[in-house]
């Protein structure tokens, strides 16, 4: 005769209801909540309505951008600004322009400024200190006091009116080696010795071991560096002033001047700009997460 032995049923316990977070909050508090979501928002629209103007001013015919400037539905939608913008200007040159210059001071500055910053982090070298306590006062000097030093120098060298005088300048930033040595401070030593006892050299032990780990920084420094070269006005109109290497800072600040014809050429002076705020927002919105993210990347000792 075999015995069978049941097996106790398993209680579940019914899941407690959450309480509503409205019943933890007395009136007054809900009062409270609602004047503050209600100044943020006053806030946001502050922000975002001039944004909105450069928008739809655009779209808008220069009689009706004079006519009524603030308003956001144009009451006869045209294409004319970037029509004339793409077709009876500059405007392609001075995007190509922006766009090379750009790319090659954002290449470098991510290397030059990672490579630098690595230096100073790890490497044991006489006048270290001296080095970083130089970097320290560049960026405290304003930027505007070294721009008639620097015309000289490339006015001297032969590079005033060339492609590497607007660039070379640019390739090293003193805040982004910062970023860089302070985020390979935080770095455990631990993973550069085991990759020593692997055989591995200074530079190789740099490139494959800890600048990967560094990723939420060089991530930083690309979307900074790819925001300042863009936006850079001060050194373009130092280190040339050959019409063929315009960048597109420059060319839209002359259109307050009217390169492109009289009247307040509102649509476009906007549509210019609207084009020229897109390439950033892209990359800020693409990558907003990974900007200085510390815990990818962490180790654990």
């Amino acid at each position: 005769m075999t015995a069978t032995i049941g097996v106790p049923p398993v209680v579940v316990a019914p899941r407690p209801q959450r309480r509503k977070f409205r019943e933890h909050l007395t009136p007054r508090q809900m009062w409270g909540n609602a004047i503050v979501y209600a100044v943020l928002v006053v806030i946001g629209i502050l922000y975002i309505y001039p944004f909105l103007i450069e928008i739809f001013t655009s779209f808008k015919t220069e009689a009706d951008a004079t006519a009524n400037a603030i308003s956001l539905v144009p009451p006869t939608w045209s294409t004319a600004a970037y029509q004339q913008l793409f077709v009876n200007s500059a405007f392609p040159t001075w995007f190509g322009n922006s766009v090379i210059v750009t790319v090659f001071v954002t290449a470098g500055r991510v290397f030059f400024d990672s490579i630098a910053g690595y230096a100073l982090a790890r490497l044991q070298f006489r006048g270290r200190g001296v080095i970083f306590a130089g970097l320290i006062a560049i960026m405290a000097v304003p930027s505007v006091v070294l721009l008639i030093p620097k015309f000289l120098v490339l006015n001297t060298i032969g590079l005033y009116n060339s492609y590497p005088g607007m660039i070379l300048p640019l390739l090293v930033d003193a805040a982004g080696v910062f970023i860089m040595k302070n985020f390979f401070e935080s770095i455990p030593a631990s993973v550069e010795e085991q990759a020593r006892i692997d055989g591995a050299g200074t530079f190789r032990t740099f490139w494959s071991v800890v600048l990967p780990m560094a990723r939420p920084a060089l991530v930083t420094i690309f979307i900074l560096s790819f925001q300042g070269s863009w936006n850079e006005l001060a050194q373009f109109i130092i280190s040339a002033n050959d019409p063929n290497l315009t960048t597109l800072t420059k060319g839209v600040a002359s259109l307050a001047s009217g390169q492109l014809g009289q009247a307040n050429r509102y649509p476009l002076k906007l549509g210019a700009a609207l084009i020229m705020t897109i390439p950033v927002a892209v990359l800020f919105f693409v990558f907003q997460r990974k900007i200085m993210n510390t815990s990818d990347g962490a180790v654990k000792e």
